[in-house]
């Protein structure tokens, strides 16, 4: 039961860490600032990145489009926008992870952003 809620937290964590990066590269590109919709497509990315990501030979580059598209769709400003708001993601969520991870030993990870 201990490993259940666990993995629960760990997700939980993961997520809003991958929600926090989203909200703030939404904030810096296009001036969103709502968390929980950051969440929500934090969680959408993560979904659709798994979905994408397996097929053979172009499935990580599918999968980036795939993710990049999900931003695009929750996110007004277009694909160019989109694909700004993920790299401000993907760096935001690189220096969380850092922060939790390095100084204070958490050992999360950041779930709806990829590669991070």
């Amino acid at each position: 039961m201990a490993a259940v809620i666990g993995s629960v937290v760990a997700f939980v964590v993961a997520l809003l860490v991958g929600g926090l990066a989203i909200y703030l590269g939404a904030s810096i590109i296009v001036d969103v600032g709502d968390y929980s919709h950051a969440v929500v497509t934090a969680f959408v990315g993560a979904i659709v990145w798994g979905l994408t990501a397996w097929i053979p030979l172009l499935g990580p580059i599918i999968a980036l489009l795939a993710w990049i598209w999900v931003i695009n769709w929750r996110y007004p400003g277009g694909w160019i926008n989109a694909a700004l708001i993920g790299i401000a993601a993907w760096g935001a969520a690189i220096v969380i992870l850092f922060v939790l991870n390095t100084i204070f030993g958490l050992g999360v990870g950041a779930f709806g952003i990829p590669g991070a």
